[in-house]
């Protein structure tokens, strides 16, 4: 096993408001996919190299009737109107559909797209909405054990175009997945999460890409635990590539970035009131945030990439109502890391 290579340079991913964080309160349902699609547009034209979506029902931090559009919905619709630009989501939960189904349904949304699908998966942990939704809530060893069980089905159909498995959570028969995804070694696989016995060491396993948290003592922690499974199960801990999510608000000084923020608390609490608003707004300025003004967002993304994140998908919660901190990003930060 060699060790990480040294990372110059990020890339980046940027999420496209599909309401699950409350990001498209105030705009009516019919302008919604107009929204999603300009800034799907502007990603495709721009610096990104990918876009990604939630896969929650429900919104947060509270349920609510607020939009939550599904996420592989929208991942063929930006197959299909996007050219260039990688399409994921953070993450799909493995037992909102069953693996086989899920396999053919990123197979067939990659040969839309040209090639261009990720598949970020995870255990899932939203309770409200399992329960909602009918799935139960079983413990995390189930659903960390269907995770495990999960990816590998999705592997060999992508590998293979047909797949049977016989494991304690899922069965399959001779499940035909054709045609088979237009990527050569099939989807490329980011299994999400910082779980440090199981969910990191499946990782360790199968994934191309990991992505966990971006607080720089949290993600050390997590890559050393990373490599270690990776010693143990025998796979190339350099070869795979650790992102992190990042919650972005770009100000061109510290009073823009202020003002920028008092906006979107006050649309929060318009929907889920002022604690949980405050609580949501917490996270930007929580260590590994991109809030500030751009010299702060390069110093902080700087240390990240020092400590080996190759790769940070960004959240504007602004994203739907005002662009112009997207456009500061991609002019003064990216370049200076990229």
């Amino acid at each position: 096993m060699r060790l990480a290579r040294r990372v110059e340079s990020m890339r980046f991913g940027l999420f496209i408001p599909q309401g699950w964080r409350l990001d498209l309160v105030g705009i009516p349902t019919e302008n919604h996919w107009q929204v999603m699609s300009g800034l799907a547009a502007h990603a495709d034209n721009g610096p990104w190299d990918s876009l990604w979506v939630y896969d929650h029902f429900h919104t947060v931090p509270l349920p609510t009737d607020e939009a939550t559009h599904e996420a592989w919905t929208l991942m063929a619709a930006y197959a299909a109107t996007t050219s260039r630009i990688k399409l994921g989501q953070m993450c799909t939960a493995i037992s909102y559909r069953n693996p086989a189904y899920l396999a053919k349904v990123a197979a067939t949304t990659d040969i839309i797209s040209g090639g261009r699908v990720q598949m970020g998966i995870g255990g899932g942990w939203y309770e409200h909405e399992w329960r909602a939704y009918g799935y139960g809530f079983p413990s995390a060893g189930v659903r960390l054990g269907r995770l495990d069980e999960g990816v590998q089905i999705m592997r060999d159909a992508w590998r293979d175009g047909r797949v049977s498995f016989e494991g304690k959570h899922y069965q399959v028969d001779g499940a035909i997945v054709a045609p088979k995804p237009l990527q050569q070694n099939g989807i490329p696989l980011w299994i999400a999460g910082g779980g440090e016995k199981v969910t990191l060491k499946i990782a360790a396993k199968y994934a191309q890409y990991t992505n966990f948290t971006a607080e720089p003592a949290g993600f050390k922690s997590k890559s050393d635990i990373l490599a270690a499974h990776c010693r143990e199960v025998g796979t190339d801990f350099g070869a795979i590539v650790r992102s992190a999510n990042v919650n972005a608000i770009l100000g061109t000084s510290e009073s823009d970035v202020q003002q920028r923020i008092g906006r979107v608390r006050d649309r929060l609490a318009g929907s889920c009131g002022d604690g949980a608003a405050d609580a949501m707004l917490s996270m930007f300025s929580a260590p590994g945030s991109a809030a500030g003004t751009p010299e702060q967002v390069v110093e902080s993304l700087t240390n990240l990439r020092n400590l080996g994140c190759e790769y940070v998908i960004c959240y504007f919660p602004e994203a739907a109502y005002d662009r112009s901190g997207i456009e500061l990003f991609e002019r003064e930060v990216i370049p200076a890391l990229a």
